[in-house]
């Protein structure tokens, strides 16, 4: 069982430290020293921004919620809030999703904080059956000083497709986790992510895919900023078991460091048992084109407005990706306030 799954806000002995591999650029132990109380129970009276979109609107408020599960029928889309208002305290949700063989279902996770110095643990699973098609988007907006885990667990049936998008601007310790069973047969997966930090935010965005059966897709590009003193953490690991012959991988990670003292840790990883595959990962970490900043100060654009023209340009390509144009309108909307 992974660190994640055995994971406890309230009991400090589940915290994993930076001596577990997978946790090692993101050391809950070190954040999280004690155990908090509970939080308490919150009332959520504003609309949530996905909410005139969706066809069913879940709200967890605290981890508290009255709704379990959901099952897609036909085409559906799930506005699933989840707001932390607390200070100071921890709380946690669980949250079971399918989709059915034929249906398509598109959910737009808000993770919404207010208060401060709140504790979240958010256990999702996600089972998408035979031709089922599950659009995920994860748009993550904590406050700086939260503490914020996300654990997804998907399994992808043969024939399946999954086109997920994570939209993050970091807390005091925030990470998304994705471990999806991929069972191929020509079932096609798409992870992808952004992240934007400033001040001393950190985020950790980390993928497990695990190839199961032979004939299978899976591409996946996440792209990041990291401003000032914050840290930017990518993990992905694609996993080709025996067996999965045929098998096509490809992963990116790009980054800029905008700030002397920003920090950016990728640990890309393909792990491969089978024969006949068609496997790739990239890493870049870098700083913005001097002479296209140059240039476009000399057109008369300022240095802060083209370092934010070029920025977007960069992020663009992740966001160009989410194939809903009212969704992908949102995001890239969202992503333009911030920066």
């Amino acid at each position: 069982m992974s660190a994640s799954a055995q994971l406890n806000l309230l009991d400090p002995t589940t915290y994993p430290s930076r001596r577990v591999e997978a946790w090692k650029y993101s050391d809950l132990a070190r954040v999280l020293r004690d155990a908090p109380q509970v939080s308490p129970t919150a009332n959520v009276g504003t609309a949530g921004a996905f909410n005139d979109i969706a066809d069913t609107v879940v709200v967890f408020a605290n981890g508290q919620s009255d709704e379990a599960s959901f099952t897609a029928a036909g085409k559906q889309t799930l506005a699933l809030r989840l707001v932390s208002d607390a200070t100071g305290t921890a709380h946690s949700a669980r949250y079971d999703v399918r989709v059915p063989a034929g249906s398509s279902l598109t959910v737009v996770e808000s993770y919404e904080g207010a208060g401060s110095a709140y504790a979240s643990h958010v256990r999702l699973t996600y089972v998408v059956e035979a031709g089922g098609f599950l659009t995920r988007i994860v748009v993550a907006d904590d406050v700086a000083d939260a503490v914020s885990i996300v654990d997804a667990e998907i399994t992808l049936a043969a024939g399946g497709k999954l086109a997920q998008t994570v939209v993050s601007t970091g807390a005091k310790l925030q990470r998304i986790e994705t471990r999806l069973a991929h069972y191929a047969d020509g079932a096609d997966a798409r992870l992808d992510g952004v992240y934007v930090l400033n001040g001393s935010r950190h985020v950790d965005l980390t993928t497990v895919v695990d190839h199961l059966a032979a004939n299978g897709t899976t591409s996946q590009l996440s792209k990041g900023v990291a401003r000032d003193t914050s840290r930017g953490v990518f993990q992905g690991k694609i996993i080709v078991e025996r067996g999965a012959d045929g098998t096509d991988a490809r992963m990116g990670h790009h980054a800029l460091i905008a700030g002397e003292r920003a920090e950016i840790d990728a640990k890309p990883e393909l792990i491969i048992y089978a024969d006949d595959v068609q496997c790739a990962h990239g890493n870049t970490v870098g700083t913005l084109d001097e002479s296209a900043l140059f240039y476009m100060q000399s057109r008369g654009i300022t240095e802060d407005e083209a370092r934010a023209l070029l920025t977007t340009a960069f992020l663009g390509e992740v966001v160009d990706r989410i194939e809903r144009e009212d969704i992908r309108e949102r995001v890239d909307q969202w992503l333009t306030d911030r920066l």
